[in-house]
């Protein structure tokens, strides 16, 4: 008995337990210790929230300001600091004024003495903290109080003292005592029969004893050069050594499989599962003889005998093995090329893709060339026959000093027995495996050719590139350093590698040609010069994507009355179908804008309109007239959707330079940035509103005063965002780029592309900056006008002193004739209260207005007609004139030239007075 335990105790199943238990005693010990550390951090993470919780509902509790200001605030807040610090939980709860010295606390004998390290609270944060000291250590939170100003005007401290803390912790130490002991008397037992378990598998041996078994194991089955099978009586694969897995090439999971299903040929298989005894056998498997011997394997233990099989490989097959190895390496190589040529949409890249694949697994130095027409995404000429001249494109090589003539370089086909010239002329590739004879080569460029040959070229395989039965280029491969030529196997494999290529050379292609139809589209819509105007100072950028343009825009249109209107828009999606679409909505806003609409009415309309084109396309789709379809088919007979417009965002903003005033609505698109006088950089909040498209909702507009030299930054959203940037970050560093003071609108706009353009932009960047300006009062002549005949020749007068007075006689006459029948018929046909405005611009405005909504039209009087020409020779004298409408009434506006060179000079100038009585 005492034998068979120390030979337990030193067997393998005996260690395999002494380090399990040790191994449980750890872990659970480890475990025990870490509940105890997490139940005492969460104990103090748990009383910091409840003391933080209870400071801030305090600290915001109606009424506390008030009672921190009356004369006691003591007698005011320490009943409900009591009761609110009952009902928590907490240890105490002190309401402090920002010196620090308590108001209230759990300890009367406390009130009046000053708390420490405050200073945090004081500054307007709210702050958690282990706090060691008087009057005890304790978990505390300090939370700011402030008034509705948002000052701070006192302090609201509470806590848990840390004693406390540590009793819920040794409140909890019984139970994970317990569990540690219920977790080691588990793990001990069952470690206990896993190596009972093992002592019975193991037979009692030893760490040496398996050890030295397992070493003879080894050596026999992987150290011999012979093939070892073991199969069992159930005809399944019980061992096989790696020899045996070479020579039958047996799958990694070959073991416990049957032999029927190790994927052997059908005589392999008869002989494997056949069980008879053969000596020596010759056999053949694959492309191996082998001397096969079989023996039956003594049983053991009850279990039924198998049988043991050697294997002896008789013959070398280098020559075919070798081959066969080639034509596993070009099958990877093929299939490499599939992931690595066309990973991006440039036809450069995808050639140099092409090179960079095929060297030197394949060929020692690859050059391509490409048509001109194919490098800027035109269509190649379909006309057959040989192409003489190509761009080159590519080079790759094993070394850097190529005598191949250099990337950009114009490659002429003149020799029409070169193997170039023949491979294009044939349209499949043509192998020249020994340069040296190949005449026509060396006679299109002898002394290069004398280059080559002398560097080592000496074979060469020519591919043209086809696609869709259009050559776009030539794929020349040729070795230097590789000693044997090219042959016919190396040609049908290089023409597979083209093939594969060209198809993704012309999706390039053709992905550059709409990607450069639609920038130019793109471009051509949009603005190239901005109107003179001095509303603002504005500059501006734009910048395709990378992977394809798409709808954003930017406009300035001139308003009347010196105003000036900010759009900036994004369509969702990219091509030229983004950049149509941009162009309908930028000449809408244009048309909107002509009616002086607010911005909210100029988005309701525009959302309105997209509404009735997406109808339309869908009704125009459906080729049966049954509203049912929204498809057409397209020129090649598929089916085509019709494009909606759905998706667009639009921001539009109005800023009047004579009253500072700016009025801005947003159709689902980024509010703008808004940078003070002072250097303040805001984001001003807007009413949220829907993408243009969707429909249903109103739009609002949101209303801001802005001092003079105000900065507005409008922009997309591609400036901000992309894949690997939020938009909230986007937004952070785009106001730390328009904090830098003291920069131009121009130097500006550089900066922020500068902090904010990705690399490979996935979306338009639209970029619109400008600079308010305030016109200036000496510009500016108002006048209240009584609703009596006699005010007309008062202000009419005032107004010709005043043109005088900016040295504009010039044009005075013409003004105090648009003057008096503006303010005639308003005085007659309107309602009070009736002004008058004229600002001095770029060009003299006229502006009169009144408190009704009728709109004056232009017309031709009869001559039977007393009145009705009166706004007719204001159309005459002006050179421009309309009606806006405000809130309460309308304002008539007419601009004049600032010389009096444009207007029609009447024979004899009419009398003014006579003029008034004209009705328009």
């Amino acid at each position: 008995m005492s034998a068979r335990l120390s030979r337990g105790a030193h067997s393998v199943a005996g260690q395999v337990f002494a380090l399990q238990a040790l191994i449980v005693v750890v872990l659970i010990t480890a475990a025990a210790l870490a509940l105890v550390f997490q139940a005492r951090y969460d104990s103090q993470r748990d009383a910091r929230n409840r003391s933080l919780a209870a400071a801030e509902a305090f600290a915001h509790a109606p009424g506390l300001p008030e009672a921190l200001m009356s004369r006691d605030p003591t007698a005011a807040l320490q009943p409900l600091a009591e009761a609110a610090r009952r009902a928590s939980g907490l240890d105490f709860i002190a309401v402090m004024d920002l010196r620090g010295v308590r108001y209230t606390d759990s300890r009367p004998e406390l009130i009046g003495q000053r708390a420490a390290d405050v200073s945090r609270a004081v500054a307007g944060e709210s702050f958690t903290q282990v706090f060691k000291g008087q009057p005890s250590d304790a978990v505390r939170a300090v939370v700011p109080v402030r008034n509705a100003q948002g000052e701070v005007i006192g302090l609201v401290g509470t806590g848990i003292e840390v004693e406390n803390v540590s009793h819920a912790v040794e409140g909890q130490l019984p139970l994970l005592l317990g569990a540690t002991a219920s977790g080691l008397l588990l793990g001990t037992a069952g470690a206990a029969l896993v190596s009972r378990r093992l002592l019975h598998q193991t037979r009692g041996l030893g760490a040496a004893e398996m050890t030295r078994m397992n070493e003879h194991h080894e050596a026999v089955l992987h150290a011999v050069r012979e093939g070892v099978l073991i199969i069992g009586n159930d005809q399944r694969l019980i061992l096989a050594n790696d020899e045996a897995r070479r020579l039958l090439d047996l799958p990694q999971d070959a073991e416990e499989r049957a032999v029927g299903d190790l994927g052997l040929d059908s005589r392999t298989t008869e002989l494997l599962a056949s069980g008879r005894v053969v000596t020596d056998h010759v056999h053949l498997a694959g492309d191996r003889l082998l001397a096969v011997n079989v023996r039956p394997t003594m049983a053991y233990a009850g279990r039924p005998a198998g049988r043991v099989v050697t294997l002896r490989d008789t013959t070398e097959l280098a020559s075919l093995t070798g081959r066969a190895e080639i034509a596993r390496s070009r099958l990877q190589l093929l299939y490499d090329a599939g992931g690595r040529i066309g990973t991006t949409l440039d036809v450069v890249r995808t050639a140099e893709e092409l090179s960079e694949v095929a060297v030197p697994r394949f060929a020692d130095f690859v050059t391509v060339e490409l048509l001109e027409p194919v490098l800027h995404g035109d269509e190649p000429s379909g006309v057959t026959g040989v192409y003489t001249e190509m761009r080159r494109a590519a080079i790759t090589g094993v070394r850097t000093d190529s005598p191949l003539q250099p990337v950009g370089d114009l490659i002429r086909f003149v020799v029409p027995t070169a193997p170039m010239a023949a491979a294009l002329d044939a349209g499949h590739a043509v192998l020249a495996a020994d340069l040296n004879a190949a005449m026509g080569w060396r006679a299109q460029d002898s002394e290069g050719t004398r280059v080559a040959l002398d560097y080592g070229l000496h074979s060469l395989i020519s591919v043209p590139l086809q696609a869709r039965g259009v050559v776009l280029g030539m794929a020349n491969f040729w070795r230097a350093d590789t000693p044997e030529p090219f042959d016919e196997e190396d040609l049908s494999f290089a023409e597979e590698l083209g093939a594969r290529a060209a198809v993704s050379i012309d999706n390039a292609r053709r992905f550059t040609r709409e990607h450069a139809t639609a920038v130019t589209l793109q471009r051509r819509l949009l603005p190239r010069v901005l109107p003179d105007q001095s509303a603002v100072d504005v500059t501006y950028r734009y910048l395709p994507a990378k992977a394809g343009v798409g709808g954003d825009w930017f406009d300035v249109i001139q308003l009347p009355g010196a105003r000036v209107a900010l759009v900036v828009g994004d369509v969702v999606g990219h091509g030229v179908h983004a950049a149509a679409t941009m162009g309908r909505l930028r000449t809408a806003v244009h048309n909107f804008a002509t009616l002086d609409l607010p911005p909210d009415e100029l988005l309701g309309h525009l959302d309105a309109l997209i509404n009735r084109i997406d109808q339309d396309e869908a009704g125009s789709g459906n080729a049966d007239g049954d509203g049912a379809g929204g498809e057409h088919a397209g020129p090649d007979g598929a089916g085509e959707r019709a494009s909606a417009v759905t998706g667009a965002t639009c921001l539009y903003a109005v800023y009047d330079p004579v009253s500072g005033h700016c009025r801005m609505a947003s159709a689902g698109h980024p509010g703008p940035a808004l940078i003070r006088p002072d250097g303040r950089v805001e984001f001003p909040e807007l009413p949220a509103g829907l993408p243009l498209g969707v429909g249903g909702m109103p739009f609002e507009a949101a209303e801001f005063q802005l001092a003079e030299g105000s900065r507005l930054v409008l922009f997309t959203d591609g400036l901000v965002e992309d894949r690997d940037r939020d938009f909230d970050t986007g937004l952070r560093l785009l106001a730390e780029a328009l904090s830098r003071p003291g920069r131009s609108p121009d130097q500006a706009a550089s900066d922020i592309l500068a902090t904010m353009l990705f690399p490979v932009p996935s979306d338009d960047i639209a970029l619109l900056i400008a600079d308010t300006r305030r016109l200036e009062a000496d510009r500016i002549a108002e006048w209240e006008v009584p609703g009596e005949h006699a005010a007309v020749s008062r202000v009419r007068n005032a107004g010709s002193a005043q043109l005088v007075e900016w040295g504009l006689g010039d044009i005075a006459f013409a003004a105090e004739l648009i003057l008096s029948e503006l303010v005639t018929n308003a005085i007659r046909y309107g309602s009070e209260p009736v002004r008058v405005r004229l600002l001095r611009d770029r060009s003299l405005i006229c502006e009169v207005s009144d408190g009704s909504s009728t709109s004056p039209h232009l017309r031709y009087a009869a001559t039977t007609d007393e009145g009705g020409r009166g706004l007719f020779l204001v159309a005459q004298y002006a050179e421009r004139w309309g009606t806006r409408y405000t809130d309460r009434g309308k304002v008539i506006w007419a601009e004049l030239p600032l010389t009096g060179g444009a207007e029609p000079q009447p024979a004899a100038p009419p009398d003014l007075d006579a003029l008034e009585d004209l009705a328009w």
